[in-house]
């Protein structure tokens, strides 16, 4: 049997009064994930090697019950595992399976301790912006109830209302508090899923996440063109914006990214070749001349870098990610020098390039299912909200049209 149970303190979470979560850490087919025992102990409290919390531990009234109560858990985590092998079930359960199977079902489970434990298995699986989604919301929660321990049980359809008029009374936007709820919700859904709680705990059921539509983002035609022409030097500041813009536009709209990892490998036969970071989907992209020029000038730039533009400069995921979260606030600084520069008076951000060339595919009667493959979407859904806002000249043309 390939699977154990060893209680320790999760050292990877120091809370702020220099405790540790305990945990029970379960091995399964080489996977390891944490259990949380929602206990929280100091180093000097807790003995290693006996696997107990020692004596000299003062938060509770009973440190033999305390490890009374430890060693229960991990003995009933132990009779269903192996109640499970006896059945012949064990060996091809997930280990995301057998956690469910392992936490018991009731509402009593720190949002924290879980969404904590999703980050950490978010980042050893590279998915550092999801990672930073979680961690967003922890932040958030807490100030909102002043770092109090927070429930999924509390989590409920007045709590979420309590939250909505909090952030809204402080200047907060529908859509920003979207993003909140969606991750929320997202944990939930996990948490269901593994088992750790009921479907009854579930909030969404009864509330609604809203969102706004957002300012139009896409450029007109004949403003794309001036910056797609504009003659700039290579030691003008917005000199990189102006090319990163473009080649993001004539790449489909691929977003910033998916071009910070874009790899001098990817380009095979005068074609763009790479799977997107968020959703797998293969890209097959034929470079046209202006393209081409791009590229070749950033790939020339630092023969020794596997990526095509200069963005990220080491290695580790953790890293990369910064690297990207701080050339993409450069770049969308510098895009507001280059507005100024084409004399756009329009918001010109990292996404604007996207949504244009959504925009203008749909001018140019694009169906939309293709657009939607082009941009990598997983729904129509999203594509649509991509094209709410058409642009105020073709809405004048409608208009002329009607009032003939």
């Amino acid at each position: 049997m390939n699977t154990n149970i060893v209680v320790s303190l999760d050292e990877r979470r120091e809370k702020k009064d220099g405790s540790f979560p305990l945990v029970m850490r379960l091995g399964h087919n080489k996977r390891t994930t944490a259990i949380p025992l929602n206990i929280s102990l100091k180093k000097k409290d807790w003995d290693e090697e006996l696997r107990v919390v020692k004596k000299s531990y003062v938060g509770t009234n009973s440190v033999t019950r305390l490890n009374h109560i430890i060693q229960k858990s991990k003995s009933e985590a132990m009779d269903i595992i192996l109640k499970l092998n006896e059945n012949g079930r064990l060996q091809g359960m997930s280990i995301l399976e057998l956690r469910g199977h392992l936490v018991r079902k009731n509402a009593a489970i720190s949002f924290y301790d879980y969404t904590e434990q999703q980050v950490q298995e978010l980042i050893s699986a590279n998915r550092i912006g999801t990672a930073r989604s979680y961690k967003g919301v922890i932040s958030v929660l807490k100030t909102f109830t002043n770092n109090k321990e927070l429930y999924f049980k509390d989590i409920t359809y007045s709590f979420l209302k309590k939250f909505e008029n909090s952030h809204l009374g402080k200047g907060g936007s529908y859509n920003g508090l979207a993003v909140y709820f969606r991750t929320i919700r997202a944990a939930f859904n996990k948490a269901i899923k593994e088992g750790a709680i009921d479907k009854d705990n579930y909030p969404f059921a009864d509330y609604k996440i809203k969102s706004v539509p957002t300012e139009k983002r896409a450029l007109d035609l004949s403003l794309l063109q001036i910056i797609i022409k504009k003659q700039i030097d290579s030691d003008d500041i917005c000199f990189n914006a102006r090319n990163y813009f473009v080649a993001s536009y004539m790449m489909y709209g691929m977003n910033f990214t998916d071009m910070a990892f874009l790899k001098k490998a990817n380009i095979i036969d005068g074609r763009i070749q790479y799977r997107r970071r968020k959703t797998s989907k293969l890209y097959d992209i034929k470079i046209n001349p202006n393209l081409n020029k791009i590229l070749q000038h950033y790939i020339s730039l630092d023969e020794d870098s596997p990526y095509v533009f200069p963005i990220i400069k080491r290695d580790s995921a953790l890293l990369q990610d910064k690297d990207i979260q701080w050339a993409r606030k450069r770049y969308n600084i510098k895009l507001k020098k280059l507005a100024e520069k084409c004399e756009i008076e329009q918001n010109l951000t990292s996404y604007v390039s996207r949504h244009s060339f959504a925009t203008q595919a749909m001018l140019q009667q694009v169906p939309l299912n293709a657009i939607s493959a082009m941009l990598g979407h997983s729904s129509l859904k999203t594509t649509e909200v991509y094209l709410k806002s058409l642009p105020s000249n073709i809405l004048d043309d409608y208009n002329a049209k009607i009032l003939q």
